[in-house]
């Protein structure tokens, strides 16, 4: 329909209206479902918008590595799909490391190593072609699940602790959010940009680089955020 069609800001309108008319409720409510001052606490706006970009790196490259598999290398979809099991059992690993390591060397810095480990891997998929090697592909694949896996429990870990035990299901429902807030904005821009110029192959290698570069940017500015604000000894 275009970024100018009716229906488009439309929709954009409604989400700025209804974001500040949510502000406006919870600000006068007696007991709101999302107490404002929470969201002023620096160690809980931090872990949310790390929250958001952690998933919004992993389910956009998760979506546009699923494309690319299928509509550029021509494979079936259950072989793309048997192209992820080896990144399943990454995450699976990592979440189990990811709680000692916090323990040794506190969670700032394993939620710091995490994101970094994620950029990482963002600007490494970059230069991805239709002529990759296939192992290149899933090796390049693994930091990205490593690294959202190794700070995830610290970082649910961390904004447990900045809150007050009877705000915990407040916080958590918000860590969960934002995260799949996070997520489904960056399948809605990998989205449109894979399918521009595609020349007719439905997978445009330039919009992938695009959007890689845009997440793996929002990527480093909540690691340099992570690693400027939380706490110093992150326990």
């Amino acid at each position: 329909m275009g970024w100018t069609s009716a229906p488009v800001l439309g929709a954009a309108a409604l989400a700025v209206v209804a974001g500040f008319a949510f502000h406006a409720t919870e600000k006068r409510h007696r007991a709101p479902m999302v107490p404002l001052a929470m969201l002023r606490q620096r160690q809980v706006g931090v872990s949310l918008a790390i929250g958001f970009a952690l998933n919004a790196g992993f389910y956009g490259i998760i979506f546009m590595l699923g494309l690319y598999y299928q509509q550029l290398r021509g494979m079936s979809g259950i072989a793309a799909g048997l192209m992820f099991v080896p990144l399943a059992a990454v995450i699976t690993s990592t979440n189990l490391l990811s709680p000692p390591m916090a323990e040794r060397f506190g969670r700032r810095w394993v939620i710091v190593i995490g994101q970094a480990v994620m950029v990482l891997a963002m600007f490494a998929v970059i230069p991805l072609d239709a002529d990759t090697p296939l192992w290149l592909v899933l090796v390049l694949l693994v930091p990205t699940g490593m690294g959202g896996a190794f700070a995830v429990p610290a970082l649910t870990a961390l904004l447990m602790d900045a809150v007050p035990a009877d705000r915990a299901g407040t916080a958590s429902g918000l860590l969960n959010s934002l995260r799949q807030t996070g997520g489904a904005m960056s399948v809605a821009l990998f989205g449109v940009l894979l399918a521009s110029d595609a020349d007719g192959t439905g997978f445009s290698l330039t919009g992938m680089r695009e959007s890689l570069l845009a997440v793996g940017l929002l990527l480093c500015a909540t690691t340099a955020l992570s690693a400027w604000l939380l706490p110093r000894d992150g326990r």
